[in-house]
């Protein structure tokens, strides 16, 4: 198994460029009116409204480029964010547990002895359990290939 999860993205990059031009395009005539109203430091503030828009959306494109990357193999489950490893453990020893935090919620985990690691955080309760049970099938095989 080689999943690579990421979070959803709702909005495109075409639908940013027609959503921040519309926002751009309000606030120039907004402040065009103002101005013409007397109003002169308004278009300054309307200015500073679409720079901390564009970096509100800037924060969450990136925060959407982080991907979690789960490995099984005979040998070894390893998970990677971002490219560096933050779990490694023997296949033969890991195992899956899914624990029922509240009525919509999962929580996923790596076991190993005393540690444990959650996985698949930005995927949905559904999606979830999905994950869960294709991860306890990949390390079924996985172990089943090492004997």
């Amino acid at each position: 198994m080689d999943a690579v999860i990421t979070l959803n993205r709702s909005l495109s990059p075409a639908g940013f460029k027609v959503l921040f031009g519309f926002v751009v395009a309000v606030n120039v005539l907004f402040a065009i009116f103002l101005f013409s109203l007397g109003a002169w430091p308004a278009p300054m503030f309307l200015g500073l409204d679409v720079l901390l828009v564009w970096l509100a959306f800037r924060a969450s494109f990136r925060a959407a480029e982080r991907a979690e990357r789960v490995q099984v193999s005979a040998q070894e489950v390893t998970v990677l964010h971002d490219g560096r490893t933050v779990w490694r453990s023997p296949t033969a020893f890991t195992r899956v547990d899914v624990e029922e935090i509240g009525e919509d919620q999962r929580r996923v985990r790596l076991r190993l002895s005393a540690r444990a690691f959650t996985v698949a955080k930005s995927l949905g309760h559904l999606e979830r359990a999905a994950f869960a049970v294709a991860l306890q099938d990949a390390i079924r095989t996985a172990q089943k290939e090492r004997y």
